[in-house]
């Protein structure tokens, strides 16, 4: 029988719509009841280790799940399921997927709907999650994010739609596999399964997205001693506005780290375009084009980076290849 830990760190699939129609969380998880899911053939663990809704969680919290989920693979775990918020399920997924060893199957699930909700879709996204856990199948394939029946890749997965119960899509790949009445299937391998071993945090680390018309006054505003690293969400392929070379110039001369991904849904910034301020310009100044990942994710990557040590060159290696 397959041993599976349960994390809960909180987020709707925790809480409950109140007689005024406001969701809060709820002290108690009600998602956790092993006869409610029906997993016979599966021992589940549960530890409610966090209750937050998921804006307030931070790298440092994450860095307490992957905590917990170490402790977890020491003891002999056979798979480990965390239940999230979805405004930032994403990220913890993918920091989870960057610092842990790829040994045992790590799946990130939540839900859109609150427990008391008409159609509420937690238990069925948890139940999905923990069989995905529990599955021979998906091991070595990083860490996963099951929802709605698909398995996604938490280095590609984002959330698309602010209310839809179908919102976690990879965009460019599409789902690894599904989850059909408990038959976990798989019809994609994930290359690459490198990960850094941090046992703390750096902060002071931002993203920002370029518009039509940007000035200097953000990218100004975070040039800062105790500023780490930017990222930005640049245009189209990696392109900027030519009235923000100036801030840029001054952000690399202090030896910030810039990184450019695309604003983009889908595609990789790449430097293609020799006008000013296009995409050839800015990698020539010294920024580093991060392919295939959207800010947010490029920013959890660039602050592990920086947690493990790394600088110069090995740290532009690391932001530019999405395998690593």
């Amino acid at each position: 029988m397959k041993k599976i830990l349960a994390i809960h760190t909180g987020g709707t699939i925790s809480m409950s719509q109140g007689v005024n129609g406001g969701v809060l969380p709820n002290e108690k998880n009600p998602i956790d009841n092993n006869e409610v899911l029906g997993l016979t053939d599966i021992q589940l663990e549960n530890d409610e280790l966090l209750n937050l809704p998921s804006p307030q969680m931070t790298p440092a919290t994450m860095l307490r799940v992957k905590r917990r989920i170490e402790q977890a693979i020491d003891n002999g775990i056979d798979g480990v399921v965390v239940t999230h918020g979805t405004d930032t399920l994403e990220e913890t997924a993918y920091f989870l997927d960057l610092t842990l060893p790829n040994t045992i199957p790590v799946v990130v699930t939540g839900a859109m709907r609150s427990s008391n909700e008409i159609g509420a879709d937690g238990v069925f996204n948890f139940k999905s999650a923990i069989q995905v856990a529990a599955s021979d199948s998906a091991r070595n394939k990083g860490v996963l994010v099951v929802f709605n029946s698909g398995i996604y890749a938490a280095r590609y997965v984002t959330k698309t739609h602010t209310t839809s119960i179908d919102t976690f899509k990879d965009p460019v790949y599409g789902t690894l596999g599904t989850v059909d009445h408990g038959q976990v299937s798989f019809a994609q391998q994930l290359l690459g399964s490198a990960y850094s071993q941090i046992d703390h945090v750096v902060d002071h680390v931002y993203l920002l997205k370029a518009s039509a018309g940007m000035d200097d006054l953000l990218l100004n505003a975070v040039n800062r001693p105790e500023t780490r690293g930017v990222v930005i969400e640049a245009m189209g392929a990696g392109n900027l506005p030519a009235s923000v070379l100036t801030s840029i110039k001054s952000l690399l001369k202090a030896k910030i780290p810039l990184i450019l991904v695309s604003r983009c849904l889908s595609g990789a910034a790449q430097p293609i375009y020799a006008y000013e301020g296009g995409g050839i310009e800015l990698r020539s100044l010294g920024l580093t084009f991060c392919e295939q990942l959207n800010g947010q994710k490029a920013r959890i990557k660039l602050i592990v980076g920086l947690s493990c040590g790394k600088t110069g060159t090995a740290l532009h290696n690391y932001m530019a290849n999405a395998l690593s």
